[in-house]
């Protein structure tokens, strides 16, 4: 609503107030969002949240969420897309309330920003902070989640440019039987087909940065950046640890962290797989496949 953008965006444009919590992934739902079980049930001038939410980053420097909720059973609408809404969550107020708690997810990818399992229970929400329409919140979520995959992209071909980087580097320093190993094409073509490949994705997250610049559909270019781009990470990853030898492996010269790093941007916040169903789908009008 305006008054909701007049009251929090100052805020957050000065940094004096966070959003940085997204909480829609559960446990028993997976990328099935249309699943979710969380509930948020009108009571007067406020919304009572029963659930609970898992994979939401960076709920320990937010405060605010968003939050997904069912507000119709799902077996009570026409289409299993509907029913569902968007709610921004004053996580001080929550805490406060005593109605959620929150456990991080250990994870050994120090990149990652910390992730956290989340349960509310009797959550009271005011009315004032349904975003958007009451039921339309899968369709508000699918319009930002684009968005996303072109930063995800980002973040991968930056990875990618790195682990080139270092991969350059020991090529150039290290010697081994009288010269620089970066001399033999073994070392040289995997860095040289991993720079091909960043620069390549480099290019279409380029392409659908610019077409959301200029408000053009996006949804192609977004899913294919995101796709290659983390296609380009894990070659890059895979020619930096190879160059490096044993070292690769070894903390000391910090690129195995590469690997799992570039793993990571594969699964989320969307897997390859659902990449493809979409390219299959809406862009080569193949039928559904799931």
């Amino acid at each position: 609503s305006e008054e909701m953008k007049e009251k929090l965006l100052p805020k957050l444009a000065t940094g004096e107030k966070l959003l940085q919590c997204f909480a829609l992934t559960e446990p028993n739902a997976g990328f099935d969002s249309t699943s979710i079980t969380t509930t948020a049930e009108r009571d007067g001038d406020t919304y009572v949240i029963n659930g609970q939410k898992t994979w939401c980053s960076r709920f320990h420097a937010s405060d605010y969420m968003v939050l997904v909720a069912r507000t119709t059973p799902k077996e009570e609408v026409a289409k299993k897309t509907q029913g569902m809404s968007l709610f921004l969550i004053d996580i001080e107020d929550a805490k406060e309330q005593g109605a959620v708690d929150a456990t991080e997810i250990e994870k050994n990818i120090r990149a990652a920003v910390p992730s956290y399992e989340i349960w509310f229970e009797d959550l009271e929400v005011p009315a004032e902070n349904l975003i958007g329409e009451e039921g339309n919140g899968f369709y508000q979520v699918m319009d930002g989640l684009n968005e996303e995959r072109v930063v995800i992209a980002a973040e991968a071909v930056g990875l990618a440019r790195v682990a080139i980087d270092r991969g350059v580097q020991y090529g150039t320093e290290r010697e081994v039987f009288d010269r620089q190993i970066g001399s033999n094409q073994a070392i040289q073509h995997p860095l040289a087909d991993a720079y091909a490949r960043m620069m390549a994705a480099r290019n279409i997250t380029y392409q659908a940065a610019r077409a959301f610049k200029e408000g053009r559909d996006v949804g192609e270019a977004a899913n294919i950046a995101a796709y290659m781009a983390r296609e380009a990470a894990s070659k890059a990853a895979d020619a930096a640890v190879q160059t490096h030898g044993g070292y690769g492996v070894a903390v000391e010269y910090d690129v195995e962290r590469f690997y799992r790093e570039a793993r990571l941007t594969r699964i989320a916040p969307i897997s390859d797989e659902m990449i493809l169903n979409y390219i299959g789908e809406h862009v080569l009008d193949l039928p559904r496949s799931y």
